[in-house]
């Protein structure tokens, strides 16, 4: 199932996507519940609860205005970096290069705060004056259902309710000058998601393909199955000590072909497109201003 966030006439709705994508119908939840975007969804499904009807005539998905399917973030999302082995070798004497030499021994973590998230076409606003290297970063979001903490290995699939795409936009000069990652990655606007939410029923994310275009141009080309660390090590990993709750998100990293690893580095400008798509889910494009 595709869940996804979108408004008519300024009101937002939840509604439930067509097979092919081509269309949406709003399922009947209260307005207040509607606010809250996807989350909504996502625990009445953690809980064991039906989603409500669906009401109202189908638009299509071309007529309504289309928002993230978690655009009110309870918290801030968790990111895991250096997570392909191609692009752990790209940036080794750059981004990781004073990391643990051994890619293999525990994943980066880091987060991006709510205020990052926008929606599938949103333009993402570049910081003039204060980072002139943005980077983007495809990446295959894990959204959580069921809670928990200190969730094993062995469960963790069982707290994945879906998926979804993000471009995990980085201000590489401000993530190596502070190390820790979070600032250089948590400008406004730097964590474009969508279409929809894939139900977990519905996608395999564990083996699927992660690209990613500038301008029409091929960047990125990667499948799931190249992870350093798999989605359940992930999950065992970030709960470990923390309780993770109905909603919460995982970016799972980016393969190879980041700007900042290319030879000379290609940072984004005024005008710039990107373009991220993954099998089984759909796509997001966003323009950089």
């Amino acid at each position: 199932m595709k869940i996804a966030v979108f408004r008519i006439n300024g009101e937002r709705y939840i509604g439930a996507v067509s097979d092919d994508g081509g269309s949406v119908t709003a399922l009947d939840f209260p307005r207040e519940l509607a606010a809250a975007g996807a989350l909504t969804a996502v625990e009445w499904l953690a809980e064991g609860r039906a989603l409500p009807a669906r009401i109202g005539s189908s638009y299509r998905w071309d007529q309504v205005e289309h928002e993230a399917p978690l655009p009110a973030q309870r918290r801030n999302l968790f990111c895991v970096g250096r997570n392909y082995h191609a692009h752990a070798k790209e940036l080794r004497d750059s981004v990781f290069k004073d990391n643990d030499a051994n890619p293999e021994s525990w994943p980066i973590v880091f987060t991006k705060v709510p205020q990052t998230v926008v929606g599938p076409w949103d333009d993402v606003r570049l910081p003039v004056g204060v980072s002139d290297k943005i980077d983007y970063e495809a990446e295959l979001a894990v959204v959580i259902g069921k809670g928990g903490r200190n969730i094993s290995r062995a469960e963790a699939m069982s707290h994945v309710i879906g998926y979804t795409v993000v471009n995990d936009v980085t201000a590489r000069d401000v993530q190596m000058r502070h190390q820790q990652w979070d600032l250089g990655k948590s400008f406004d606007t730097f964590c474009p998601m969508g279409p929809w939410l894939v139900t977990a029923d519905a996608l395999d994310g564990q083996k699927t393909r992660v690209r990613c275009w500038v301008n029409g141009e091929l960047r990125q080309d990667g499948n799931t199955e190249d992870l350093i660390f798999d989605i359940p090590t992930l999950i065992e990993t970030c709960s470990r000590g923390i309780t993770l709750y109905p909603g919460d998100v995982i970016a799972t990293g980016t393969p190879a072909g980041v700007g900042q690893g290319l030879n000379p580095p290609r940072f984004l400008k005024h005008g710039d497109v990107v373009r991220v798509e993954i099998d089984g889910i759909g796509h997001i494009e966003n323009r950089f201003v």
